[in-house]
């Protein structure tokens, strides 16, 4: 009988000596896949659905190919260089702030090369070893509270983007948004994604791999028919209009790659917006990261007996090279995805497993025309399904100590109610300084929270700054 141990690919990951076989690995590059190949169609709805400073869009198809791509290498390197059962793809989160924070203060090229600034930032990091000093440095609760804002943040958008929620127009007293378009729920896409968020929570209740994939392409399945039965304006459907596509393979469309410009914001942001944007970038990769590489490493029974993930210097430099290949391809910033876990509970047990999960991603670089065909409203209940996982970081803060209760809430309320990242991050930031200030125990606040902190109080202040020292 053959020897698995003898074959040199078992050897180099290791795999009958992690106590797995190829046929683990392989059912754990499948299920990682489909457990998170909703990105294909979510990365360019959240990118293709907003608009740069100049009022430019990014091509659907254009960014289905780049974020195909970007996860294919990027997964496929933290396999063969980490030897970890790890898939990377465009970051929720991450993207929702280079599409609504970062475009609209710039051109696309700029955003993107701003990514390649945070990837890179981080790679320095990791060789430099500040990244866990950086780490140790922010209260693990805020941590955790900038994950339940984000996760609000996105949910919010997977709302307006179906039309669920809508801006009351014309109005300035009045509360500021509504129900659907007229305070109530109307027409046929909006039925489509309240569809798709039962159907997403009753199979994710029941704990099924791939709920929210199947959920995107039953909706979208329903949405093609509906559209084609019933006499709907396209302009109700959003950017996509459900229909069935002309082919299903097609040539890749390589034409976002390489766009970006590297220090092209520096044309039109200051100093300080612009280091602020950057670190909200680093924050929320850096962090998600660190989780992500732990939880799966853990969950794999990967982790030495002092809990520490096995070549981890490694795994966090590719975690940076991602970020930097995510950004030189428009495809944002790429991370380490927690749904690699779904991998591990097939029994993935090594880098093998990734090299399986890159080759289906490649395999998907041509299908692009069935993730163009996905309508907002289809693939909206997946940010809100999203949202939840993210929101259930709430049960580890402790909200009876107001010392990170309150900041804590203000990072998590900011966040939403003012639909950007950094101001809910910088909230937290200031009120956890001040807090701990005022009862005396400043020298517990890290001397780089202190300087965050301090970047946070200008970038807040900037207009009255500007205006004092006369640069406007």
């Amino acid at each position: 009988m053959f020897d698995t141990r003898t074959n040199p690919v078992d050897r180099y990951f290791a795999i009958s000596a992690r106590g797995s076989t190829f046929g683990r690995e392989i059912r754990g590059g499948l299920a990682t896949f489909f457990t998170m190949a909703y990105i294909l169609v979510l990365n360019p709805i959240i990118l293709g659905s907003a608009e740069d400073k100049f009022g430019h869009q990014l091509s659907g198809a254009q960014l289905a190919t780049v974020t195909a791509l970007v996860a294919a290498v990027m997964t496929v390197v933290m396999g063969v260089g980490g030897n970890l059962p790890l898939a990377l793809a465009a970051g929720l989160g991450l993207n929702a702030v280079v599409a609504f924070q970062l475009a609209p203060l710039m051109s696309w090229p700029d955003a993107m090369g701003l990514v390649v600034l945070e990837g890179l930032l981080i790679c320095v990091l990791v060789v430099t070893g500040l990244r866990e000093a950086v780490m140790h440095a922010i209260p693990h609760p805020l941590k955790q509270a900038i994950s339940v804002g984000i996760g609000l943040f996105i949910a919010f958008i997977g709302f307006v983007d179906a039309g669920f929620v809508t801006r009351i127009p014309g109005e300035t007293g009045a509360v500021p948004v509504q129900l659907g378009a007229g305070g109530h729920l109307s027409g046929w896409p909006v039925l489509v994604f309240c569809l798709g968020v039962l159907l997403t929570i009753a199979l994710m209740a029941r704990k099924v791999k791939g709920a929210i994939l199947i959920s995107i392409v039953t909706m979208t399945v329903v949405a093609i028919v509906i559209n084609e039965i019933a006499d709907i304006p396209a302009a109700a459907w959003g950017l996509t209009v459900p229909a069935v596509p002309e082919d299903v393979v097609a040539a890749p469309d390589f034409g976002l790659v390489g766009s970006f410009s590297l220090f092209g914001a520096f044309e039109h942001i200051g100093v300080v917006t612009l280091v602020l944007l950057v670190f909200t970038l680093l924050l929320s990769d850096f962090f998600d990261t660190m989780g992500t590489v732990v939880g799966v490493s853990s969950e794999a029974g990967l982790l030495d007996e002092n809990g520490k993930v096995p070549q981890l210097g490694r795994v966090l430099l590719i975690d940076g090279a991602a970020a930097v290949a995510g950004g030189a391809a428009s495809a944002s910033s790429n991370t380490s995805y927690i749904e690699s876990a779904a991998g591990v509970g097939e029994g993935a047990r090594t880098g093998f497993a990734s090299v399986v999960t890159g080759g289906l991603f490649a395999l998907a670089l041509f299908l692009t025309p069935l993730a163009t065909v996905v309508p907002a409203q289809a693939a909206a209940p997946a940010l809100i399904a999203v949202g939840f996982l993210l929101m259930s970081q709430v049960r580890h803060i402790d909200w009876t100590s107001y010392e990170i209760a309150i900041p804590a809430f203000l990072t998590i309320a900011v966040m939403p109610f003012t639909y950007s990242i950094t101001n809910g991050i910088g909230a937290g930031f200031l009120a956890y300084v001040l807090i701990k200030a005022v009862l005396g125990k400043a020298r517990e606040v890290h001397w780089l929270l202190w300087g965050t902190a301090a970047l946070f109080a200008v970038y807040f202040a900037i207009d009255p700054i500007e205006q004092l020292l006369g640069v406007k």
